[in-house]
């Protein structure tokens, strides 16, 4: 996947790399033969196979997650797994979870800017998000396995991710290089001959760049196997980690896309155009999820160390490559679940 592959590629660079035991769910039999050049036993089959699940996690120390963050049964088997592993050694394994800034999400439809900022570091505040919030239900069951004491947890929520991801498993065609967000909103785009946007577009979201997004994890890989620094490391209701940098305007991403589109012969107006209902039941499946409001500090991750450097602007600059590969992919609009 795009989050996995890119986590993967970063942790290839680490000099100790070659020290570690890594294992990889894979569907493809065909990807889990390549994945071995890379030095990662594969395990056919999916997520969805829950006996398979649990006992491939019950025999490793760690779990990053980083398929369906809303995939509960998968959650649950997962952390079935890890408990078996616990009783068999004693010892917490570490499970590091990924889930999304989605979970502090409104019903704006982008005819307001939110003003609740989320900070990780209060976790008091993330406890008063209903349960009923989007990747809610997966986060709570997960913190509840901390709390029952055989793991240790930590979750990562990523906001907007953007640019197209490289490194060695997307040069081998393992990995998917693309993200979801803004390639949904282009793929709309296209097919509707304009860029768009929910409602008026002020709503705000933040953003991360790939590739910076996955420092934030190998720094919390660092932190959890670190016996100093995992001693003071926060987990279970006060492991929540926001994997986000700067903010943006659904507006200003539409709009970037509306000047591409004419840029590449696609499109006569520069200016985005709000989706119709019609166009939102089409592109995405009749919600205004992109139109909503989430807003968060990324506390917690900036005391690891993480130092993120691409900007907003340098988002907006990355749209022109997105247009160009949906141009050249010429793929279906109708947009992956978001």
């Amino acid at each position: 996947g795009y989050i996995g592959g890119s986590i993967f590629c970063r942790l290839m660079q680490r000099p100790d790399f070659s020290s570690f035991d890594f294992r990889a769910i894979v569907r493809s039999a065909e990807k889990g033969e390549k994945l071995k050049a890379f030095g990662v036993t594969p395990i056919i089959g999916s997520h969805s196979d829950i006996p398979l699940m649990s006992k491939a996690v019950s025999e490793v120390d760690m779990v990053i997650a980083t398929a369906d963050c809303d995939d509960l049964q998968a959650a649950e088997g997962t952390l079935q797994g890890l408990k078996k592993r616990f009783q068999d050694t004693g010892k917490k394994p570490i499970f590091i979870n990924t889930s999304g800034t989605g979970v502090l999400t409104d019903n704006a439809a982008g005819m307001y800017p939110g003003e609740v900022i989320y900070d990780d570091a209060n976790p008091d505040q993330i406890e008063t998000l209903p349960a009923s919030q989007p990747h809610r239900p997966v986060d709570l069951k997960i913190v509840a396995a901390d709390k029952e004491g055989y793991v240790k947890t930590y979750i990562i929520l990523p906001s907007t991710i953007w640019n197209i991801a490289t490194g060695p498993l997307f040069e081998a065609g393992i990995a998917n290089p693309r993200s979801i967000q803004i390639p949904a909103i282009v793929k709309a785009s296209i097919d509707r001959g304009q860029g768009g946007m929910v409602g008026k577009g002020v709503n705000i979201w933040p953003n991360v760049e790939i590739h910076e997004l996955t420092d934030l994890y190998n720094l919390l890989f660092d932190a959890v196997l670190s016996p100093t620094a995992s001693a003071s490391l926060g987990h279970g209701r006060e492991g929540f980690y926001f994997g986000a940098n700067e903010e943006h305007k659904l507006y200003d991403i539409g709009k970037a896309i509306a000047e591409s589109l004419v840029a590449g012969g696609k499109a006569k107006e520069s200016e985005p155009t709000t989706f119709t209902k019609e166009e939102i039941d089409k592109y995405f499946a009749g919600s205004n999820y992109l139109g909503s409001n989430s807003r968060c500090r990324s506390t917690r991750g900036r005391a690891l160390g993480w130092s993120p450097k691409r900007t907003t602007n340098d988002m907006l600059a990355s749209i022109k490559a997105e247009v160009e590969a949906e141009i050249k992919e010429g793929r279906d609009p109708a947009s992956k679940r978001l």
